[in-house]
């Protein structure tokens, strides 16, 4: 009842997961990211346990479709599964149980991979790998909107639409990136315009926010402060 994108992005490493459907708040089932290890989305009839299982096996070396493999023996309704996954040096494999809804497929690439079901057709997916592909100037999470807008205008699920996410990571323990359109009647439209108030709100600030490479990130108040002035607040912490 989705589709989506996992991709891999080799000179920035980061991974990320774009996805729409005509189910509520598919950003909450879905996508699977780890920094340094990979991206997975596991949907159709959506097993959550599959997501961190191959993750935690693409972590220990395996490939995307040993870690796949693995993840769903012990799962009594592969047949009902599709899941798709990338991992850092950009191989990618896919899943799709004999028993999922048509029209239903996927199209593993380098460094990405693209994967539906309950969709209106096979053009579908091509028309999202298409466009992928032929995008490759713009940034990862507008090259993924792109994609999957592309999809979109051939057909897409079967059923409408209803809700989309977006997700990527890069050095962290968390997103950089997690937006989510649980409910729309446009919801890559919707997305859009998110992913812009992250880009203008969220995204400038992101290096002084606490990381890896420095724990508690910018903390002196007076530049805090000096930041908040710029934009017109007045606002000043307790001394």
């Amino acid at each position: 009842m989705t589709w989506s994108i996992t991709a891999h992005d080799p000179a920035t490493g980061a991974f990320a997961v774009a996805v729409t459907t005509c189910a509520f708040a598919v950003g909450a089932s879905c996508p699977y990211l780890r920094a340094g290890v990979g991206a997975v989305s596991t949907q159709s009839m959506t097993n959550r346990y599959l997501g961190p299982a191959i993750l935690d096996a693409m972590a220990r070396g395996l490939a995307p479709a040993a870690a796949i493999e693995g993840a769903l023996a012990g799962d009594e309704g592969r047949g009902i599964r599709q899941v798709h996954a990338v991992d850092r040096q950009g191989r990618s494999a896919a899943w799709t149980g004999a028993n999922c809804v048509e029209w239903c497929g996927e199209r593993p690439g380098e460094g990405f991979s693209v994967a539906g079901n309950m969709l209106a057709g096979p053009a579908v997916l091509a028309e999202t790998t298409a466009t992928w592909l032929a995008r490759a100037d713009l940034p990862l999470p507008e090259r993924l909107l792109a994609a999957l807008d592309a999809g979109e205008a051939a057909g897409g699920d079967r059923r409408g639409r209803q809700s989309a996410a977006l997700m990527l990571t890069t050095t962290e323990d968390f997103p950089d990136i997690n937006l989510r359109v649980d409910d729309h009647a446009a919801p890559l439209a919707e997305l859009r315009r998110l992913l812009g108030i992250w880009r203008r709100e969220r995204e400038p600030g992101l290096q002084n926010q606490p990381r890896r490479a420095d724990p508690s990130g910018m903390v002196d108040l007076d530049a805090i402060e000096a930041g908040w002035r710029a934009r017109g607040l007045d606002l000043r912490f307790r001394r």
